[in-house]
């Protein structure tokens, strides 16, 4: 259960759609839109990841479904959100999670291995922004993107991933320029280190782990909680003029990975 964070309600008749959904840092998201009040359409590849995430929405008095689509697949992606419109009746918000990560150095990643993380995380963007776009457009709607902070200092083994969200960056500004004039407001939410997140325990070496925490001038890591704040306070209200924006929620890791002391 996360902790709650807003006013009940804050997204009272939103309606939602998350890919990446059912685990890890989108399934905190897409948790906590539903404690706001939005319904929410959890969006993967597997439903077996997304039902229990589904279920667990829907006992804690929330409303949730569970679509099966590949990001990758702008056709997939096109039926599910018809099938949240038909569910649900329209379409306010969508949050981009689907991701993909390994390590790998520059010299020994494959063009298959770029490509693919590219593809979910770029290109797997893109597709849900332009198939949900009739929609967004009807509601005057917004778009958040989960990006990263890797790209902004150059990090070994993650030559793809950051090539990737840099894209993502990219493509959120450019989104806000050319759909703000639709009301159609895009960001994105960069995270540092969280700890308590699969990619945390799969990717950061237990050797590594608290010389990267001594990095963060907060002095901790974050949690999936601090990224669900963050989102639901872009998808409110609240940040109604904030359009284009890149908000970094990495205690001030970022900034300071080049001090001395």
């Amino acid at each position: 259960m996360s902790e709650k964070i807003f006013t009940d309600g804050v997204l009272a008749g939103r309606v939602a759609f998350v890919t990446g959904g059912g685990t890890g840092i989108t399934g905190g998201v897409a948790r906590a839109l539903a404690e706001s009040g939005a319904r929410v359409a959890l969006v993967s590849r597997k439903l077996e990841h997304l039902e229990p995430a589904a279920e667990r929405i829907r006992a804690n008095g929330g409303e949730a479904i569970a679509v099966a689509a590949d990001v990758r697949n702008f056709d997939e992606v096109e039926r599910a959100i018809a099938t949240t419109v038909e569910q649900f009746g329209k379409l306010d918000v969508v949050v981009n999670g689907a991701a993909g990560n390994f390590l790998c150095a520059a010299e020994e990643l494959s063009p298959n291995g770029f490509g693919t993380v590219v593809d979910i995380d770029l290109k797997g963007t893109f597709n849900v922004c332009r198939a949900a776009f009739t929609e967004l457009k009807k509601e005057r709607g917004q778009i958040l993107n989960i990006s990263a902070t890797l790209h902004y200092v150059g990090t070994p083994f993650q030559l793809h991933v950051s090539a990737a969200k840099a894209g993502v960056d990219a493509l959120t500004r450019q989104l806000a320029v050319e759909w703000g004039r639709h009301g159609i407001r895009s960001n994105a939410i960069a995270p540092g280190p969280i700890e308590d997140t699969e990619g945390m325990s799969r990717l950061v070496p237990a050797e590594v782990k608290e010389k990267l925490r001594r990095g963060i001038p907060l002095g901790r890591f974050g949690r999936i909680h601090d990224i669900e704040q963050a989102a639901v306070f872009l998808c409110s209200d609240a940040a109604s003029f904030i359009n284009g924006a890149i908000l970094v929620v990495d205690g001030g890791q970022w900034l300071s990975s080049g001090r001395l002391l």
